[in-house]
């Protein structure tokens, strides 16, 4: 009886899920998604190198892009083991220390990228409602305030996330619906009590990620209402020229974050390839796009990145 009650208890080895129904093409899948790794990591060190070497780009705007392109680098990073594993190797185990590891890593950095939309919100709000007091409101130590701010915030917040699942028993199913380990996805395998675990998810998911998506959005009420104060028609395009790359961003990171969400507290009524797709959207569509976004629509990075490339092109001549 000893025994049957420690093995209860004792975390148990988890199998990730890849895409349902298509297990015998997988092989396949993992090339497209090979790609997708590579457009992150290399696109974003990219931007960092270009960001770092460019004295010119020093500035606010840059300074958090290059935040934003290291969380990038960061959660492609925790997801990358596990998701070739998956695809490539058809390796579908997972020790479950290493999952509570994973999860705190993706977790850690959604909270960490989902603040630093909100620091670039923040930017582009005093450059446009206030853009005399711009240099003095954003200085170098606030900026990097804001950066520490937005990592100590998203370590503090998770750092419970692996502990509260720790004490739960696991004695169900242990199929996880993702090729990665995601919180509630856990969660729903324990078989003890789950209130403080789904209250606390709950709240984490408030006080950090609602919290922020609405002073998103209040500031760009507030940039509204100053572009359509601006005189001519020429001078309102420039400004919400500014933002485009920025709302492009906050978009394709909190639709697919709102939608999994909802498919989590909602999942009897969905396919299980909706879970998987939005999955795979919320894991690769910041990563992927934001460089590639970044890079077409910022004229300062697409000229650096020009006459870098064509400098090596010469070299080779």
């Amino acid at each position: 009886m000893e025994l049957i009650n420690r093995s209860l208890f004792q975390p148990p080895t988890l199998l990730l899920t890849g895409i349902p129904g298509l297990e015998a093409i997988q092989i396949w899948i993992s090339i497209p998604l090979c790609v997708m790794y590579l457009i992150a990591l290399l696109g974003n060190c990219i931007i960092l190198f270009v960001i770092k070497t460019t004295s010119r780009l020093h500035e606010p705007q840059y300074i958090f892009l290059s935040m934003l392109a290291t969380t990038d680098v960061g959660l492609s990073l925790s997801t990358l083991p596990t998701v070739l594993m998956v695809f490539l190797l058809n390796h579908r185990e997972i020790e479950f220390h290493s999952c509570l590891t994973q999860m705190f890593f993706i977790h850690t950095f959604s909270s960490m990228e989902s603040a630093i939309l909100l620091a670039m919100a923040f930017d582009r709000f005093v450059a446009i409602c206030n853009p005399l007091h711009y240099t003095m409101v954003l200085t170098s130590p606030r900026i990097i305030g804001m950066g520490i701010a937005a990592m100590v915030r998203g370590v503090v917040l998770m750092v419970p996330l692996p502990i509260l699942l720790k004490r739960l028993s696991f004695c169900k199913d242990v199929i996880l619906s993702h090729c990665y380990c995601y919180h509630p996805d856990v969660m729903k395998l324990a078989c003890g009590p789950v209130r403080v675990n789904i209250i606390y998810g709950l709240s984490l998911v408030l006080c950090s990620f609602g919290v922020d998506a609405v002073f998103i959005v209040i500031s760009y009420i507030l940039i509204l209402k100053t572009v359509l104060d601006i005189a001519s028609e020429d001078g309102q395009l420039k400004a919400l020229n500014t933002c485009v790359s920025h709302i492009f961003t906050v978009c394709i990171f909190y639709v697919p974050l709102i939608v999994l969400a909802l498919i989590h507290r909602f999942g009897t009524f969905t396919s299980p390839l909706l879970h998987v797709t939005m999955a795979n959207l919320f894991l690769f569509s910041t990563p992927v796009l934001n460089p590639l976004v970044y890079s077409l629509k910022t004229k300062q990075i697409r000229s650096v990145i020009y006459k870098v490339f064509k400098g090596r092109g010469n070299l080779l001549k």
